[in-house]
């Protein structure tokens, strides 16, 4: 695997990781590389420093960052933090009951609530096929015990 920095046209910076320098060749040329931020497909290799590892007498203590880890380091991890926010303030974590539980919603089982949970790739395009609305979402949902 490898992790090439890229910028698109609009000049927004992104990090993808490929299987091989010739994956990222042929997925590029394919037009399957595209900005995630404005969708182009006009996306070039940036500048990038290669990792360096410290040698361990100048690997001192390092002063801690402006903000905490947990923060948003950008308007995009922001919003995103907060869509996080209004999915989990707003609905039900069903888990790995989602398909269940959203086809029976689709079908007039059970009384039609906001949902969200986790579910196989080949579920949910079954459950697209057959109607009901269902959307991933950009973010790991946090897993609720008990």
């Amino acid at each position: 695997m490898i992790r090439y920095a890229l910028k698109c046209s609009a000049d927004h910076a992104f990090d993808s990781w490929f299987q091989s320098a010739d994956a990222y060749a042929s997925l590029r040329a394919a037009g399957m590389v595209t900005c995630p931020e404005c969708g182009s497909g006009e996306v070039e290799k940036a500048m990038m420093a290669p990792p360096v590892r410290a040698s361990r007498k100048a690997a001192a203590p390092q002063t801690p960052p402006d903000r905490p880890l947990s923060a948003p380091a950008d308007p995009r991890e922001a919003a995103l933090a907060e869509l996080k926010r209004q999915v989990e303030a707003n609905s039900d974590y069903v888990g790995m009951n989602f398909v269940a539980e959203a086809r029976a919603m689709h079908e007039g089982e059970t009384p039609a609530r906001s949902i969200h949970g986790e579910a196989r790739m080949d579920e949910a395009k079954k459950l697209l096929e057959d109607g009901v609305p269902v959307a991933p979402l950009p973010f790991t949902p946090k897993s609720k015990t008990n």
